[in-house]
């Protein structure tokens, strides 16, 4: 199998991870079957993310609260979270002013309110300030890149999909199960 194969083989496992009741198993398969990707090879710029849906109590609640994705400036100026407002500006976010104990914990729908409040709630969460950083990090057998939250308990760790997509886990201390989530390089 050639490199072009198998990152289109990684590509169409992806997609139909995305589309089916996966299972975290399923999703710990596919991440851990796929390459690290080492920090000097992320391409900086702003990275739209989507979730891999695993029955993980936070599915749909990043994405219904009008989460965008991340920004990767170098390794030592990323933002963890970039969310759109309702007049479509993207903006980075404070991760320590989101409300990250309620996850899981109120109904997906309650977050539709939040989404549409963002316009105003944007200068209370907006950052200016980089929130996280890039260092290449051993996990499940491979150094691969990974995000450290500044101020908070969690690591996002990356494996490469192909040039354009990352599948990343979040690892947060007290968080018993993987929650997955997909991020595709903005053109």
């Amino acid at each position: 199998m050639t490199a072009a194969d198998s990152t289109t083989d990684a590509a169409t496992r992806l997609r139909a991870l995305i589309a089916a009741d996966a299972t975290a198993a399923e999703a710990w398969e596919l991440f851990d079957s796929l390459p690290a990707v080492r920090v000097e090879d992320i391409t900086t710029g702003r990275w739209r993310g989507a979730e891999v849906g695993t029955g993980h109590p936070w599915d749909g609640m990043l994405v219904e609260s009008g989460w965008y994705g991340k920004q990767f400036d170098s390794a030592d100026s990323v933002q963890p979270l970039l969310f759109t407002a309702p007049d479509g500006e993207i903006f980075p976010v404070d991760p320590r002013r989101v409300p990250l104990f309620l996850a899981g914990k109120v109904p997906v729908s309650a977050l539709r309110p939040v989404r549409r409040s963002l316009g105003v709630l944007r200068t209370v969460l907006r950052t200016t300030t980089p929130r996280a950083r890039l260092r290449n990090l051993e996990f499940r057998g491979k150094s691969s890149a990974a995000m450290i939250y500044d101020h908070l308990p969690i690591i996002d760790i990356f494996r490469r999909v192909d040039h354009d997509t990352l599948l990343g886990v979040m690892d947060m201390r007290g968080l018993r199960e993987p929650y997955f989530f997909v991020l595709y390089r903005d053109r």
